[in-house]
Parts: structure tokens; sequence; C-alpha cells
């Protein structure tokens, strides 16, 4: 079982899930900088909704993407990574021009961030927004029967979190409100992540980690796992998406050149294999 791997030595742990070990520093920051100048280039497209609140409680906010007047559109619910400490809304509305191509909206929430927020507060917050959308589909443009989530890293971690069960009648939702998730370089088992350095500003507790996504599969509707090939993935991440997809039954794609922090960016190119994975389990 993953939640066997909590005992592995601590530096094993820290190797396998240091992200970061994947790129150069310059390849890092240009990668940032490539969230940041395609999400500024999102809000140009017409209908662009920004700062949509969600939660009168924090303040938090959403931002969406692609709607048309007259017509209700599927969405994807784009949720950021940053190991739950880092970005925001703001650098990750890259993929919502080429899902407004697709006649697909796009809607980009904010979460609290640890270390001032627990997991518990992210991922009720991102399940917050989720109801947010469903609850107001009308109104916002979309079609509440198909939502779509997905996210990378610990946004591939909260797309399985509000895909899982158990949750939603607290928020007046359907058994199952999403239409298809699409976790990308995900974390499903968190006890690993609480044996090792990332445990330093999440403070995992063991309550915490009984929720882990693994432990609660998604049932009832359409999904697949998506990561970046061979040493572009640090092999903890690898040993995650291979256990969930085992869990779910979705197929597992491994994308070849592609690193953890630019296989997300292959969302704002129609020709590639992700973008055409998202839409096709969107629609």
């Amino acid at each position: 079982m993953l939640s066997d791997e909590a005992t592995l030595p601590r530096a094993q742990l820290d190797a396998d899930y240091t992200a970061r070990a994947t790129v150069s520093e310059a390849e890092f920051a240009r990668i940032i900088g490539l969230y940041q100048s395609l999400s500024d280039t999102a809000h140009d497209l017409p209908d662009t909704r920004a700062g949509l609140t969600f939660c009168q409680e924090t303040g938090l906010k959403l931002d969406l993407f692609g709607t048309a007047g007259g017509a209700l559109r599927p969405v994807v619910v784009f949720i950021h990574g940053g190991y739950w400490r880092a970005l925001s809304r703001g650098q990750s509305a890259f993929a919502a021009p080429m899902l407004a191509a697709q006649g697909i909206a796009c809607a980009v929430p904010d979460y609290q961030l640890a270390p001032d927020a627990s997991i518990t507060d992210i991922i009720g917050d991102s399940r917050r927004a989720i109801a947010y959308l469903w609850h107001n589909a009308q109104a916002l443009g979309i079609d509440r029967t198909r939502i779509t989530v997905t996210g990378s890293s610990a946004g591939g971690h909260l797309a399985a979190a509000v895909a899982q069960p158990g949750w939603q009648a607290a928020m007046g939702l359907p058994e199952q409100p999403l239409h298809a998730c699409l976790p990308v370089s995900g974390l499903f088992e968190l006890a690993p992540l609480a044996a090792c350095h990332v445990q330093d500003w999440m403070r995992f507790t063991a309550a915490e980690l009984a929720q882990s996504p693994l432990r609660h599969p998604p049932q009832g509707l359409r999904g697949a796992v998506a990561l970046a090939a061979g040493a572009g993935e640090r092999m903890g991440f690898h040993r995650q998406s291979d256990a969930f997809a085992k869990a779910t039954g979705w197929a597992v794609h491994k994308i070849a050149d592609r690193n953890h922090f630019d296989i997300i960016l292959d969302l704002a190119d129609p020709a590639s294999i992700l973008s055409g994975l998202l839409v096709d389990l969107a629609r």
C-alpha cells in the first residue's frame, strides 16, 4: 500500500517528492513566467468575469472565462498547484483560451494557502467553489451536468478530493455533481508527504491523512490520470498516479518530453495530447 511508504527513509521520501529537482532554477522561472503571461492573455477573452466571490466567509474568488450568452456551456474547473502554499488563480488561467475555442467555459478558483491554512481548509475551499458553480450554474451560463475538474500537483490532489464521495450532501449537492476529473501529476495518498519535508509546512494530522483521495476513490464520473513521463517526474509522483489509476480504473497517460511544471502548459496548446484528453472528458 502507498501509505506504507511513510516508513521509508526520510532522505528517500524527500528526494521522491522534491518536484523542483525536475528542472533548473532558470527553467522553473521561465515556466512560472509563462503561467503568468498566458493567464494574463486569457483575461482578454470576451465575457470574462473576474473576481466572483464564491465564499462569503473567506472572501475567496474565482475567475470565469468562455461563457456565451444564450447557451449553457460545459465548464472545466482548474485548481492550481504550488504544494498547497504557492501560486493563485492569477497564474492559472492559461487553459481558458483553448477551452473557449472548443465551446467550453473555464473557472479558476483561489484557495487559502498553507501554512496559514490546513489541508482541511484548502479542500473545503475547493469544494465550496464547486458548490458555488453548481448552485449558480444557470446565472453563470454553465451546464451543471457537465462540470469537469482538473489541476496540477497539489491541484491534482484537490481535483481528486472534490471528486471523492462523502461531502456533497452537506453543501446541497447531488451524490456526484461532477461530470469528469483529470488530475495531473497529482498526490492521492498523503501519508508519504507527512513523513517528508512537505510536513514542515502542511502539518498533516492523522485525521487528514485518513481523508486521502486514494482511500476514497471517486465514483460515478469519467476520469483519467496524467503526468510527465520518466525523469520528468520524481518517483513519488509516478507511484501516486499509478496507484490512483489502479484504484479508480482510470487510464494513466504519461506525457513524453515534459516535466512536473511544464506538462500543465500543454493545456494552452490545442494540438497537445493533454488538451485533447481534457476536451474529450469535458464534453
